[in-house]
């Protein structure tokens, strides 16, 4: 459905823009877009690519006019910009505010203005049940992308992904880890007990492609991922790299979760099991309260939360096994 497209990337620079080109830039493509900020990262991605199907954007979601002039004849739009780091958006709440709500209502208006065919939202874990900044800025952005789908009728198609952790992603921790044990200094683990997801950025390309292929306006697309401990993971990168650093527990930081979730009970409700991925239908009930006494959903009670708690956990061989899947770690082993 790529041959002959031409793609928006938002925010194209970071770990998923770059996992994007890795998988589409030998395709039929037409052409790619690489809109962002950052105009260093925009210069190395140029040079390391040198491709005549990449065309690189200054611009900023937060502004409409740079994203609408930067949509003319797109079909396709990945909108991946966003403040993720959980300690600066605890501290600058507003900022997030602008830029995961705010930027991403501009990038759908424009995108229905410019007669996009669709438009996929990539959300974090950290929108089910948030407890920090940027997680509620991304809840509030999915609800956004659900009620402008109820209402853009001719417009494009808009869907959400949402992701745990994905690993090696632009200051994720296992290339910390890994610094740290190059550095020969302790590993810093928050708290030991703590589980997250561990995806590569190859299946959140894939999730992102299936949510293109067969998401309806306004679907939620999860995919299944397993689990491991910090400890377990901590001692996997020691195991691959022979290392006898230390590890140091150094206690949960601001805004973190013991665990994560990427679909509450309450979506689990009206969620298709996929295999692969869970699809989360769209809520499109209307403002009619009285009939939501007489017609209900299940019993949330009868059903759990899909958390890296639940999820299928690795233990430290299946880790590493998984982690010697990733070009970086190998290249990092080679080093």
């Amino acid at each position: 459905m790529f041959d002959g497209r031409t793609i928006l990337i938002t925010g194209g620079t970071g770990s998923f823009g770059n996992a994007v080109l890795r998988r589409f830039l030998s395709t039929s493509v037409n052409e790619i877009r690489i809109f962002s900020r950052d105009e260093k990262k925009q210069q190395d991605m140029r040079l390391a690519l040198d491709s005549p199907k990449l065309k690189f954007i200054i611009g900023d979601v937060r502004n409409y006019d740079s994203v609408r002039d930067a949509m003319g004849g797109v079909d396709y739009i990945f909108h991946a910009a966003a403040l993720k780091q959980v300690p600066s958006c605890e501290f600058y709440p507003m900022e997030a505010l602008r830029t995961n709500v705010l930027g991403t209502e501009n990038v759908m208006a424009a995108a229905a203005e410019r007669s996009v065919k669709r438009m996929i939202f990539l959300s974090t874990d950290k929108a089910v049940y948030p407890i920090n900044a940027m997680g509620i800025s991304k809840a509030m952005a999915e609800k956004v992308v659900v009620a402008k789908s109820r209402t853009i009728n001719a417009g494009p198609v808009l869907c959400t992904t949402r992701y745990g952790n994905v690993m090696v992603s632009r200051g994720s921790v296992i290339p910390l880890f890994i610094s740290q044990i190059k550095a020969k200094l302790p590993l810093t683990v928050t708290d030991p007990q703590m589980t997250r997801y561990l995806m590569s950025l190859e299946d959140s390309v894939d999730l992102v492609t299936h949510a293109y292929e067969h998401g309806l306006q306004g679907d939620i697309f999860v995919q299944k991922a397993p689990a491991a401990t910090l400890e377990v993971l901590a001692t996997a990168v020691k195991e691959l790299f022979n290392a006898s650093n230390p590890i140091k527990i150094i206690g949960t930081r601001h805004g973190e979760k013991l665990y994560e979730t990427l679909v509450a009970r309450e979506e689990m409700a009206k969620a298709e099991d996929l295999g692969r991925y869970y699809r989360i239908p769209a809520d499109n009930r209307d403002l009619n309260y009285n009939k939501y006494f007489v017609d209900g959903e299940k019993r949330i009670s009868d059903l759990d939360d899909y958390t890296s708690h639940n999820t299928h956990r690795l233990d430290v061989s299946g880790v590493k096994n998984l982690l010697l899947s990733l070009d970086y770690v190998r290249d990092e082993l080679r080093s």
